[in-house]
Formats: C-alpha cells, sequence, structure tokens
C-alpha cells in the first residue's frame, strides 16, 4: 500500500506535526506554501493546519533539498513535477482497468 493511500485526506496535522514528521522547518513550510507546493487546509487560520497526506508532499521537498541540494525555488519545481506525475500514472492506471478485457 502506497503510503498516500493511508494518509487519509480527511485527517489533519498541525504546522508543528508537519515540521516534525517531514524534517523540514517551519520556514522551509512557508516557502513551499508560498510556491503553491503545499496549501493550508484553512490558508486564513491563525494556525496552519494540513491535509495529512500533504507529508508525503513535505518529506519529498526535504528529500530533494538534502540529497540534491537544490534551492527553494527548484525544490517547489521538482516536488510540482513529481506530484503531477504521480497524478497521470494514477490516472493511466484508472483508464486501463476500464478497458474491455482488462484483468488489473
Amino acid at each position: 500500500m502506497k503510503s498516500e493511500q493511508w494518509l487519509h485526506a480527511h485527517y489533519e496535522v498541525s504546522i508543528e506535526e508537519l515540521c516534525e514528521f517531514s524534517g523540514l522547518s517551519q520556514a522551509e513550510l512557508g516557502e513551499l506554501v508560498a510556491s503553491g507546493v503545499l496549501a493550508p487546509t484553512d490558508p486564513a487560520a491563525q494556525e496552519w493546519t494540513f491535509s495529512a497526506d500533504r507529508l508525503v508532499t513535505a518529506r519529498t521537498a526535504r528529500r530533494l533539498r538534502q540529497d540534491f541540494e537544490l534551492d527553494p525555488d527548484a525544490v517547489a519545481l521538482v516536488t510540482t513535477l513529481l506530484e503531477r506525475i504521480r497524478d497521470l500514472e494514477a490516472e493511466i492506471r484508472d483508464l486501463r482497468a476500464r478497458l474491455p478485457g482488462s484483468s488489473r
């Protein structure tokens, strides 16, 4: 089971929890929010919370920054592209499953 599947979209984590679980600082998470990679559940709230499935995105961003020493703009771009690839792959799987004679 992929980690995105068990991270229920209706469960929320605080920004402190997201920092703890992802390894990113609040400033780094703020940069991801500013670039549109992460979106708080309610951007106008005094204390931001995030859908639990955003943990995967935050961890990916941390690994990109750490492993490839990318600047914040590059992390945002690569993270966005990786998410788009995952979405497209899921769409392809769904379409293939609908094909006649498909056993998937």
